[in-house]
């Protein structure tokens, strides 16, 4: 067995313990680690790390990681105090609160900007790459395993690398993975992608052999999250979406198979995106992040035709099933380093169409998509920035109300900007569907109120409206600044919005 999953047999003078291997860890490194939304991240040795904190040892390490990982690294090092400084999202309960309250430093990243900031030095050296992979080669090179995330670039900086092999990921896996990472500038090349199931790379991660210093096997499954329900308000917005994209078919701004689609992470992304099984649309493509289930169900159905990613993050109900069938998807599935996944060349040339939710939206068209009340980090940005900005089509979903009706997600000014009026095209909610390409400030503003708010809020926005065009001095962008902010004063003070 561990034959086929440590191919050198050099290496396997390595193998030690997760116990052993958290020694190596000193205080005040900074660690990248592989991982993203949460899949392919290490498990057993940050778990270790984390016991040597609870023994009363001052280890605090500075962590760098693709995107979300699970509650083995994020959730054991936040709760234990190994976690200082994160870095560029996360979704775990410890690690955000620890962010919220003040312990852990957090600076949210475009997902596209890490690698080149851990290449350039930014960040500082790299003292350690800790990464999951299902096999190392012959060679030395490492085959990841269920995302790739950043972890190329950290086995390229760091000094040392650990490698945890997970002998519950498939080594099926191996052969998916397509490994190219572009050059700094000056040297810097165009990055020959042309179609979304181009290879430019290789299988797996190059590894300078002398620079492993421990491999630990583990079989700890990833921990990833549920996704709900495909609900009628998920329907809905996904009929909006459906009719919104066949009537750019109709008018020839989309081909009949559309462009190369983006989803974000999550259950209402997951949801929209499996709207499009009961569409007409047939021989799709994808060029996204975050493989979800609702990927899976399209490409079952036939109606995805390839998909490229940087993860493959399933529900835990159904990663078994998706272990079991995972031959007959392997054929039509890519992973990427998040450096091109995320590219913003890439996603340019392609034409991508877009497709992200939102915490809020303003009469506007600005978006916050992290920070509830304007201040309480949720997530982060994730790669909703480099696909919206870049985009041939950016999308943002979001209900209308929120907390069982106490919160509009419509209002007059968002309590933090993520995305601005400039990058936002189309907004769809349960209501409908308000497409803002070419319009003015005031008219963006009718359109959303009219088609996306929810109907116990949208007198509110109209007189909120009316009042700014009536009493503001400058017409372009009208606003009251007081009686913007009170709707977010209000739900603090009252728990409601509603007047």
């Amino acid at each position: 067995m561990l034959d086929e999953r440590i191919r050198c047999s050099r290496l396997k003078d390595k193998i030690m313990t997760a116990e052993e291997a958290a020694e190596i860890f000193k205080d005040g490194m900074i660690v990248g680690t592989s991982g993203f939304t949460p899949a392919g991240y290490p498990k057993a040795v940050p778990k270790a790390l984390s016991e040597r904190a609870k023994k009363g040892e001052k280890v605090e390490i500075s962590i760098i990681t693709g995107a979300s990982v699970g509650d083995e690294l994020d959730g054991e090092l936040a709760r234990t105090g190994v976690m200082t400084r994160r870095y560029p999202y996360q979704t775990n309960k410890s690690c955000r609160d620890g962010i919220n309250n003040g312990d852990i430093e957090y600076a949210d990243m475009h997902l596209s900007h890490v690698p080149q900031w851990v290449k350039y030095g930014f960040f500082g050296k790299i003292d350690i790459a800790l990464v999951e992979a299902v096999a190392i080669t012959e060679e030395g090179g490492i085959v990841p395993s269920t995302s790739i995330g950043n972890s190329n670039v950290f086995v390229e900086k760091a000094d040392k690398v650990i490698v945890e092999i997970n002998t519950s990921q498939p080594l099926e896996l191996e052969g998916v993975h397509d490994l190219y990472s572009p050059a700094n500038p000056p040297y810097r090349k165009p990055i020959p992608i042309e179609k979304v199931e181009d290879r430019i790379g290789t299988t797996f991660i190059p590894c300078d052999k002398d620079k492993i210093a421990a491999i630990v096997i583990t079989d700890i499954k990833d921990n990833t999250r549920k996704v709900s329900p495909i609900d009628d308000i998920a329907k809905r917005m996904a009929g909006h979406l459906i009719d919104f994209l066949e009537n750019e078919v109709k008018h020839g701004r989309l081909p009949e198979k559309l462009l190369p689609l983006q989803s974000g992470v999550g259950s209402v992304a997951n949801a929209v995106l499996g709207g499009l099984l009961d569409s007409k649309f047939e021989d799709l493509l994808i060029y996204s992040e975050v493989l979800q289930d609702s990927v899976f169900d399209l490409l079952e159905a036939g109606k995805i035709k390839f998909a490229s990613g940087t993860s493959l993050t399933i529900s835990p109900e159904r990663l078994e099933d998706f272990y079991e069938k995972f031959k007959d998807y392997r054929g039509n599935i890519i992973l990427r380093p998040q450096e091109i996944s995320n590219n913003p060349e890439v996603i340019r040339r392609l034409g991508i169409i877009a497709m992200n939710t939102a915490i809020e939206v303003d009469i506007f068209g600005n978006v916050n998509s992290t920070n509830i009340m304007g201040s309480r980090m949720m997530n982060g940005i994730g790669g909703s920035g480099d696909f919206t900005r870049n985009a041939y089509l950016s999308i943002f979903t979001t209900q209308s109300i929120a907390k069982n009706g106490d919160i509009s997600s419509i209002v007059p000014m968002v309590s933090h900007i993520d995305h601005t009026e400039h990058d936002v095209h189309v907004i769809v909610t349960e209501q409908g569907v308000a497409d803002l390409r070419g319009l003015s400030p005031k008219e963006k503003a009718e359109k959303i109120i009219e088609n996306c708010s929810h109907p116990d809020y949208k007198d509110m926005l109209k007189e909120y409206y009316n009042q700014a065009v009536k009493n503001s001095k400058y017409k372009h962008t009208p606003h009251i600044i007081e009686d913007a902010l009170s709707w977010h004063k209000r739900y603090l003070e009252t728990g409601s919005m509603k007047i």
